[in-house]
């Protein structure tokens, strides 16, 4: 039975991508900081599922944290990044991107780094993370979701790079979603908004095929390319 860790497993794309795991023979050890969804998703499953109820901007019990989840399960072969922030912030409320940069940046790259360390001392794993079709260009309505996303994707890409240089069998998975049919999903007037099952089903099929970028739902596809060829001064005049 192969092993994985979920950060951020408590609902959403986390949660649905756990069951998924498990449904498909993996022991999963499940992260969060709300405990009883976390153990309402383990009575589910008891033989599949593991608890450990941390918070990733607690930069310091991370690696502790996440170490004795491995422990505890075995060993580990998949760890998901599933935990992130966003807000609307027209009104640049400092407090409100502070939070965001703790979880999205902090918080993110104190898993990355355990867990590409990790996989480095042992010799193989697969580290996945969802970022998002926003970390492809700045936005005036969000801005550090958005650059937090940016960040991200750049520092998976540096992984990824850091990964080929081992030679060692270490992926990384970049996914980006666009609408997703889940809490982070807020506003209205929303297109393209995938049910949560088949976001989920995309993802964990992109990572059994270890694929390096995946768009979530995979028509996101046209949408990051239009972003890309935007010219900045159009762009500008959003």
């Amino acid at each position: 039975m192969k092993k994985a860790i979920v950060v951020g497993a408590s609902s959403g794309i986390g949660q649905q991508l756990a069951v998924l795991l498990a449904a498909n023979d993996y022991k999963v050890g499940i992260t969060g900081r709300r405990d009883q969804l976390l153990l309402n998703l383990q009575a589910t499953n008891p033989e599949h599922f593991i608890v450990s109820v941390f918070d990733v901007t607690d930069i310091a019990t991370v690696p502790l944290q996440l170490k004795q989840l491995t422990d505890e399960l075995g060993g580990l072969d998949l760890l998901v990044l599933s935990s992130g922030t966003g807000k609307i912030n027209p009104t640049l409320d400092t407090a409100v991107e502070q939070e965001i940069n703790a979880l999205n940046v902090a918080g993110f790259t104190a898993v990355a780094n355990w867990t590409f360390n990790l996989f480095q001392k042992q010799g193989f794993g697969h580290f996945a993370a969802i970022t998002s079709i926003a970390g492809i260009r700045g936005s005036r309505q969000a801005p550090a979701y958005f650059a937090s996303k940016a960040y991200q994707i750049n520092y998976l890409e540096g992984l990824r790079q850091k990964a080929k240089n081992t030679k060692l069998p270490i992926y990384v998975t970049d996914i980006r979603p666009g609408f997703v049919d889940t809490a982070m999903a807020a506003g209205e007037n929303l297109f393209w908004v995938a049910p949560v099952e088949k976001a989920t089903l995309q993802i964990y099929k992109a990572i059994e095929n270890k694929r390096d970028v995946v768009y979530i739902t995979k028509r996101w596809r046209i949408i990051a390319f239009l972003f890309w060829i935007l010219p900045k001064t159009i762009h500008k005049n959003l």
